[in-house]
């Protein structure tokens, strides 16, 4: 039996399996406070299909996935999984019915190691780590995904989270697996090697909920898609990877106008960057002399990184995650101190500042991990966005609450922040709106002669995505120098003017961020250095 498509569905798929869905849900709602985060969702999942799930960011993907593990309890509607009716308690008794789920944010105890946070909730009686890690291994061989059972997880990167995220459902063989934005944080190997990964598990008769945002994972793996606006399913798709075009205007209702923007997200041809913009006449926005970074155990992680911003220039710094792209963040962004070298704004020597000092000269920082260093999740929406020029709203020594809203509000308009209003919590928004939050807060600092921009769209729709290089670029033809860190070498190419490759700390090599070097960035990328001629 075929579902019957809504308006403005596409239509042209092939027909659903015959018999029961694994998962059927039927007219699901769901309120916070005054927001309507879902409004009477249907959807069937199969068992052996991966069932894209797509939608701007706050358009209720995360809400419906947490329903279904069981994270909150709905209002109305109904959900039957495996021909019984589903009305999970809990997370534990969705996972104790084979139901798993890597969530947009981690959910990892930092001091303890990767085997440790592995036997959370699974083991019992004497606890076996060497059995497990041996498991770990396995784990590796099947799926491709490499941890170190030992290391701790505040030692890991964004990235290696991620995988012990995703570890730690795939190893209880589950039923339904429900992954929502698992690739924003893997590089492109890995995230090949998931999507590889959804379609093995599929193919085992297992049902995957596949969140995402980048197009090229929905033509790869997607056997349906759905496409959730304003909490309401705005369209269908039974032939996503032909429907491409109709999925990305149901969720943005528009095309896309960058076409940079555009080819980031299908992973397709890159666009050519702009001309450099600002003078080299003048004092550079940012100068690294020979910056090094060792660890606790001695191991160089940034080796004599030098280099020169110009005003109004994008510098792409590219590179296999964990190659000195987080030393070199933390360096610049006051975090960590640099064990050789030293770095200048606009000719003032800034080593080993704290961020305040940073900040007061004009460095907007946008860090990989804005849970853990750009946001107090537990304060308002309006007092993160600004969080820096708090002192604007003092009056008498009491903050002015009423002005305070009022100037968070305009910037969260601008930037298309959308939360129910400027006094939620800021732990309550979606991780794509939280990121813009983090923009608006930093490309609007007063004066901004630097950005420091990592991991700038990790979570954000296609349209978020455009907005957030029209943003960069507009404060690049102010006059700001950008220093941009992100594994995503499409956008890399179609935002900034020079790429530097990072490989084990050190540059493999710098060239203009065009097309037609792709390869020769990708051989730096792989460690390969260029024979002199």
């Amino acid at each position: 039996m075929r579902e019957k498509p809504h308006a403005g569905e596409g239509t042209a798929g092939a027909l659903a399996p015959v018999g029961e869905p694994l998962l059927r849900i039927e007219g699901l709602s769901k309120r916070f406070g005054s927001l309507q985060a879902l409004q009477e969702v249907s959807l069937d999942l199969w068992p052996g299909e991966v069932h894209c799930l797509l939608g701007e960011n706050g358009a209720g993907k995360s809400t419906l996935c947490n329903l279904v593990f069981g994270v909150h309890a709905s209002d109305a509607g109904s959900m039957r999984f495996d021909g019984q009716p589903w009305h999970p308690r809990s997370p534990a008794e969705a996972l104790s019915r084979g139901i798993a789920m890597v969530h947009q944010h981690f959910s990892l105890v930092p001091d303890l190691s990767v085997v440790d946070n592995l036997l959370l909730g699974q083991a019992r009686g004497v606890l076996d780590r060497k059995a497990w890690a041996a498991r770990l291994d396995r784990m590796r061989e099947r799926y491709g995904l490499a941890l170190d059972p030992w290391a701790l997880i505040q030692d890991l990167s964004v990235g290696e989270r991620q995988r012990v995220e995703i570890v730690k459902c795939l190893i209880r063989e589950p039923r339904l697996l429900v992954l929502d934005e698992p690739t924003a944080v893997l590089l492109p190997a890995e995230i090949a090697a998931l999507l590889d990964v959804c379609e093995r598990v599929a193919a085992q008769g297992c049902g995957v909920v596949l969140v995402t945002h980048k197009l090229a994972e929905i033509r790869q793996v997607a056997r349906r898609a759905t496409v959730l606006r304003g909490g309401r399913v705005a369209a269908r798709s039974d032939a996503p990877a032909r429907e491409i075009d109709l999925l990305v205007r149901a969720m943005i209702q528009r095309d896309l106008a960058d076409p940079g923007a555009a080819a980031a997200a299908s992973d397709g041809p890159a666009a050519e960057a702009p001309a450099a913009q600002g003078s080299p006449d003048g004092e550079p926005a940012l100068m690294a002399d020979g910056l090094s970074v060792r660890d606790a155990d001695g191991v160089l992680r940034l080796d004599r990184f030098t280099l020169m911003v110009a005003p109004g220039e994008i510098v792409a710094v590219a590179g296999v995650e964990g190659n000195g792209q987080s030393e070199l963040g933390a360096v610049l962004c006051g975090m960590l101190a640099p064990t050789e070298g030293r770095f200048f704004l606009n000719g003032q020597e800034m080593t080993g500042q704290p961020p305040r000092v940073l900040t007061e000269a004009g460095c907007g920082v946008v860090p990989e991990d804005r849970h853990a260093l750009a946001c107090v999740t537990g304060m308002s929406v309006a007092e993160n966005v600004m969080l820096d020029r708090l002192n604007r709203f003092r009056r008498f020594g009491l903050l002015d609450s009423a002005a305070l809203r009022s100037a968070a509000q305009e910037l969260m308009t601008r930037f298309d922040v959308r939360a129910a209003s400027p006094d939620v919590a800021f732990g309550g928004l979606s991780g794509g709106n939280q990121q813009k939050a983090v923009l608006a807060r930093e490309l609007t600092l007063e004066p901004l002669r630097f950005l420091l921009a990592a991991q700038p769209t990790r979570g954000l729709d296609v349209g978020a995505v455009e907005a957030v290089y029209k943003h960069i670029r507009s404060a690049a033809a102010r006059g700001v120098g950008v220093l941009l860190i992100s594994s995503e070498l499409d956008e890399l190419l179609s935002v900034a003017h020079r790429v530097v490759v990072l490989y084990r700390g050190r540059i493999m090599g710098i060239c203009r961020a065009e097309r037609a070097e792709r390869e020769r960035i990708g051989a730096w990328m792989a460690g390969q250095q260029e024979q002199a001629a």
